[in-house]
């Protein structure tokens, strides 16, 4: 296999940010069609087969030297991503506390937030990568 890199297993994330909300749709949904067991196997075999590559990628990663700019750069974007979440869910929680949402609305509020950091993350580091920032 080629050399791991910092930017795929950040990018990476995406997929398991993906997954997180492809099981908490399984798990709030209100309703049940029988395609549903289908995607849900589908999904779980998926999963299966995605952390084992992922585990067999971060092990390589592992024994690869280390780019420490990289390092520096995702330290970075995971400060940056931090103050988004901090300000969209301080955000978020003002709008709850003036509208009445249900916890369905304000789940799938958080998953969305969930992918839309880990999309967020990926490109700024992928940014910052690039330049060398």
């Amino acid at each position: 296999m080629k050399k791991v890199t910092l930017r795929e297993l950040v990018a990476d994330k995406i997929i398991f940010a993906v997954l997180i909300t492809l099981y908490y749709w399984m798990w709030a949904r209100n309703d049940w069609k029988d395609s549903y067991q289908t995607i849900q196997y589908v999904i779980s075999v998926f999963t299966f087969f995605y952390f084992v590559f992922r585990v067999s990628r971060l092990k390589k990663y592992k024994q690869e030297t280390i780019d420490e700019m990289a390092e520096l750069n995702l330290k970075r974007c995971d400060s940056i991503c931090l103050k988004l979440c901090v300000a969209a869910l301080t955000r978020f929680l003002c709008a709850l506390g003036r509208f009445a949402l249900t916890t369905e609305v304000i789940g799938y509020c958080l998953m969305g937030l969930l992918l839309v950091l880990s999309v967020i993350r990926t490109v700024l580091f992928c940014l910052m990568d690039a330049k060398g920032i």
